[in-house]
């Protein structure tokens, strides 16, 4: 699988002000990759300055083996870019903005801009200042896809759409996806990285602190184990003195702990326990990813 974008060290900083700091990773042709942090983390910063926005104070970073910033031209015209928050000529009717967008990429195909708006429920003759939030950020999907690009970079894409239109919206991604398209994916919203990504980069404070396979993190050694005990006891319960045992809480009957250790020792350990059942599962991507946070 060839490498469609590669950050080597990519560092960006304002001053004393944190921007990234030697980011380095390669996303394959065809994979939809993830990028995860919560607000501030740095996500944005990395894409803007992929994208030559802004330019990087040290490192470097190639899309489609053209260099970011040598080529940035060359590279805009291929790539379909979907930021957190969009803003356009409130005068523009809706379709005419789409247009004017199109001929940026030598595009007129307007039967591309119309079946999207279709899929979308966009009306194509409002003005822009006429549009929600929402219907603002459905021109942006649609202006990130109507050129046929063969890179997709998506920062919190899914802000403002309800939960109807967001269903949509990962459809088209899975067309595209189909079609040999490769998705940069950057969301805080960690449910939607699960459903949609083959790997993740986690970032904090604007380092990497891991990149890994989605089934491989989900499968890391850590398990969610859930007791059910009677009421009476759930409180007063007293579970083994294992280093494994990341975090406990008690819910009603039921006590719940992430685990990341020795199997056979909890076992044993829980031998002597007051439980009437249990349960182990694999923890969510979120629980993953806090427990990432948490260690570093």
């Amino acid at each position: 699988m060839k490498p469609i974008v590669e950050l080597r060290q990519l560092t960006k900083t304002y001053g004393k002000s944190r921007g990234i700091s030697d980011i380095s990773f390669a996303i394959g042709e065809g994979e939809v990759f993830g990028f995860i942090g919560p607000n501030g983390a740095g996500k944005s910063t990395a894409i803007r300055t992929l994208l030559n926005f802004v330019f990087p104070t040290s490192g470097s970073a190639s899309i489609l083996g053209m260099d970011i910033v040598k080529d940035a031209k060359a590279i805009r015209r291929q790539v379909g870019y979907l930021p957190s928050e969009v803003f356009y000529y409130d005068d523009m009717k809706v379709m005419d903005l789409l247009k004017y967008s199109a001929a940026f990429y030598g595009e007129t195909d307007s039967k591309r801009i119309t079946e999207l708006a279709e899929r979308l429920d966009l009306d194509l003759s409002r003005k822009i200042e006429d549009l929600s939030f929402g219907n603002r950020k459905k021109v942006g999907i649609v202006q990130a896809l109507l050129h046929r690009p063969k890179l997709l970079i998506l920062d919190e894409p899914t802000g403002g759409l309800d939960p109807l239109m967001q269903h949509t919206f990962f459809e088209l991604l899975t067309e595209e996806r189909r079609n040999g398209t490769t998705i940069f994916f950057s969301s805080h919203i960690l449910s939607e990285v699960q459903k949609m990504c083959d790997r993740v980069a986690i970032i904090k404070e604007g380092a990497l602190i891991k990149v890994e396979s989605v089934e491989q993190l989900l499968k890391n050694n850590l398990k969610n184990i859930t007791l059910t005990v009677k009421q009476t006891d759930a409180d007063a319960m007293r579970l083994p003195q294992l280093s494994g045992i990341i975090k406990q809480e008690t819910t009603g009957s039921h006590v719940k702990l992430l685990y990341g250790g020795d199997m056979k020792a909890l076992i044993q350990g829980l031998a002597e326990c007051a439980f009437t059942d249990i349960l182990i599962e694999e923890p969510s991507l979120e629980e993953v990813f806090i427990h990432y946070y948490e260690k570093e």
